[in-house]
């Protein structure tokens, strides 16, 4: 595998979009979306992922070289591949949730870390490995607060989801040395009881896997919060290549700005996923902890 292919772990570098390629996330609150893309005070991106936001265009310049169904059969593929591949590796998980002061700086966080385990029925379930500890101003968070981050789906185009989704291909655009496809992946009907996806998905031209994606989970209810009563719905994703098969998410941020009191208190979300190793067999069953977070499909 070329070297352009390995996505660095956490100094991805900013790009530049093209002139001509400027994307609509169809159905998604124009106010989320400014939320999400306007300045809040000084509040500057983490250096180790410069988040670049995209807008509008009604059609791509050209067709992609290849065909788009071939494109999405292909990458949905190893969307499946990966799904369960990441069930025979281990890894740290490291939440991180802050609030920043008028000056732009953190003025508080919540921090939990986690790795997969099993139960005694052998189900997965995310073990805290470390006590959580919290600095926050305004809020009182538990572990238990953030179950919705485990009914965020890694990956969201697997095959046998695509009937659910239209798929409308947007153009190119280079992310870091990784020249990619660029697809909208829109939900043709909404559920109570499931969310899906409504958002951007990144996919390497040459290898056709998706490298990242950006977007939000809806149901009929409206979006869905990954973490109760914060404002976090929208989240960019970016994957790292492990052992040189499998791009698994490594880094996701979500921001937005909570009102608390007549306050207005911008908060952010960082999950990252590292010490990605692979596991010889299925670990032994373990009885949960009363901290840990119980896996939900």
């Amino acid at each position: 595998m070329s070297q352009a292919r390995l996505f660095p772990c956490y100094k991805h570098r900013s790009f530049l979009l093209r002139g001509i390629v400027l994307l609509v996330l169809v159905g998604m609150h124009w106010g989320l979306l400014r939320a999400q893309d306007a300045p809040q005070g000084p509040l500057a991106p983490p250096p180790e992922h410069h988040v670049n936001r995209v807008g509008n265009v009604s059609e791509p310049e050209a067709p992609p070289s290849r065909p788009e169904a071939e494109i999405i059969k292909h990458f949905s593929g190893k969307e499946d591949e990966y799904i369960l591949s990441r069930t025979r590796y281990t890894y740290r998980k490291t939440i991180r949730i802050q609030e920043f002061g008028p000056d732009g700086q953190p003025s508080g966080e919540f921090v939990l870390v986690t790795q997969p385990s099993r139960d005694v029925d052998g189900k997965l379930f995310e073990k805290v490995v470390e006590r959580p500890h919290s600095t926050l101003q305004h809020l009182f968070l538990r572990s238990e607060d953030l179950e919705g981050l485990q009914r965020v789906p890694a990956f969201p185009l697997t095959s046998n989801q695509l009937a659910k989704y239209d798929l409308k291909y947007l153009g190119k655009e280079q992310v870091d040395e990784v020249e990619c496809y660029i697809f909208q992946a829109k939900p043709r009907m909404v559920e109570r009881v499931k969310a899906y996806f409504d958002g951007i998905v990144w996919v390497d031209t040459k290898y056709l896997e998706v490298v990242k994606t950006y977007g939000k989970w809806v149901t009929d209810q409206g979006d869905m919060h990954a973490v109760a009563d914060l404002p976090f719905s929208l989240f960019e994703t970016y994957r790292e290549n492990v052992d040189g098969k499998y791009w698994f998410p490594n880094y996701s941020r979500s921001d937005g700005t909570l009102n608390l009191k007549g306050l207005e208190i911008p908060v952010r979300l960082v999950i990252k996923w590292t010490d990605f190793k692979p596991v010889s067999s299925v670990p032994q069953a373990t009885v949960p902890p009363a901290a840990a977070i119980s896996a939900k499909p």
